[in-house]
């Protein structure tokens, strides 16, 4: 790992992103903003809180979730299939990346505000150039902050964003930055943080595979 963590015998991050979003439909930037959760959306909510609640431990999960609303949407729906209903502890650090002024545009519409933004071969790079958005170094220094203090439950289910996400697991593993920002951010998955290693794992339609994610390695 690239920074210090602490890690207790039980250690585990499951990272979920937020369900599919009418702006993901369109292609459309979100950042601070938000759009609703699809039925799409809904469903993959479903189908992870599913999977978490079945956990023979799920009681004592801890559900941490960004504050923006498509993550708290998706974050309540997961937390009506574990039994006792956990409280959701909001933290703004889980928050997205805002691109600032670009935040609610289209791709296409960004090209119009920056042309050439897209050109070369930094690929998600281009939003860190952004006039009045956030920067690398900070953006990066907020989600390492989170990650430092989030091993104090069995399972801690953070649910938050694309480029969290990325950022997260890229300093988990001690990722160079370009190998980060390139990661994938599925909405059909979850990534389990454990002991240094990250495993994806696929969300099933219906519950009964969650003994994937019980395991004490």
């Amino acid at each position: 790992m690239a920074i210090g963590l602490r890690t207790p015998i039980n250690d585990c991050i499951l990272l979920v992103r937020h369900g599919e979003t009418e702006w993901n439909l369109q292609r459309r930037n979100q950042g601070r903003f938000d759009s609703a959760l699809t039925e799409r959306g809904m469903t993959q909510a479903h189908a992870t809180g599913r999977l978490i609640g079945s956990l023979p431990n799920a009681a004592t999960a801890r559900i941490v979730v960004s504050p923006l609303g498509r993550a708290r949407r998706t974050a309540e729906i997961i937390r009506t299939h574990i039994e006792p209903v956990p409280e959701l502890v909001i933290d703004k650090r889980l928050r997205e990346l805002s691109i600032g002024s670009w935040d609610g545009l289209t791709y296409d519409e960004i090209a119009v505000c920056c042309p050439g933004v897209f050109d070369g071969d930094n690929g998600p790079e281009w939003c860190f150039r952004s006039p009045d958005g956030e920067r690398y170094e900070s953006f990066a220094a907020r989600i390492g902050e989170w990650l430092s203090e989030a091993f104090d439950a069995p399972y801690v289910v953070a649910v938050t964003h694309g480029i969290v996400s990325r950022i997260l697991r890229g300093l988990y593993a001690g990722l160079p930055r370009g190998v980060a920002m390139t990661l994938p951010v599925p909405q059909n998955k979850i990534f389990r943080l454990s002991k240094g290693a990250i495993e994806e794992i696929v969300v099933p339609p219906a519950a009964g595979l969650a003994a994937a994610l019980d395991r004490n390695d």
